[in-house]
């Protein structure tokens, strides 16, 4: 294949965004407080990222732990954040939220897509807990700056989740999967031959670029390795 695999790392601050963009990173998700699987980072840790990399940042919009936006002042106050990180310089940005019943709340994702304006977006791993993927899918077709999936086909991860994105890659143009597929979420090297050669082209890694853990720093040498499988492949 001769399309470049993108690349996506979390990032928690300048450290992380520097050593991924040396490793190959083409893009980093921004994120705070991993111990809640990632919530929307403060402006300032945005400012400083933008100011260390030139490489694509997306900046997540998540309140708390979970997928609920909240309530009527929850879902605004996460409107003012997106205004606040756009007048920052933001451009591309990470969301995606459920009801109770695993339905995706489309009013919450509605109001924060308009504040966008246009802007890229992904819907992040909400739709790996949905009640019914294609149900979510259809339902968010077509909402303005919606280009990635990230998804690990389960919410056990990708293990579980590998025949469920290789079936989503192979209705790939129907309607409600017109949107790129990342895989992230228990992805492992020895996944993405299977995965490249369905077509996927998008890869997202935490924990993997952090031999350490998350206590620890982004590794740019860690990077790398997953840079050299996906352009090998």
């Amino acid at each position: 294949m001769s399309m470049r695999a993108v690349l996506e790392v979390i990032a928690l601050d300048a450290e992380d965004a520097v050593a991924a963009q040396a490793g190959g990173a083409d893009r980093l998700e921004l994120v705070a407080d991993m111990a809640a699987d990632g919530l929307t980072p403060p402006v300032e840790t945005f400012a400083g990222i933008r100011a260390a990399v030139d490489i694509d940042l997306r900046v997540m919009l998540r309140p708390a732990d979970g997928f609920a936006a909240g309530d009527a002042e929850g879902v605004a106050r996460l409107v003012r954040v997106a205004r606040e990180m756009r007048a920052a310089g933001a451009d591309q940005f990470v969301l995606g939220f459920l009801d109770a019943d695993g339905q995706v709340d489309l009013d919450a994702v509605e109001r924060l897509v308009a504040e966008l304006d246009g802007c890229r977006w992904t819907f992040h791993r909400a739709i790996d807990r949905a009640a019914d993927r294609d149900a979510l899918r259809k339902q968010l077709d077509g909402l303005p700056g919606h280009d990635t999936y990230l998804t690990a086909g389960s919410a056990a991860g990708v293990d579980e989740g590998l025949p469920t994105l290789l079936a989503e890659a192979a209705r790939c143009g129907e309607p409600g999967y017109e949107p790129r597929i990342m895989v992230g979420g228990g992805l492992r090297l020895e996944h993405v031959p299977q995965l490249r050669a369905a077509g996927i082209d998008a890869f997202h890694i935490g924990g993997a670029a952090r031999p350490g853990g998350w206590d620890g720093p982004v590794s740019a040498a860690a990077v790398a390795e997953w840079r050299a499988v996906l352009d090998g492949v």
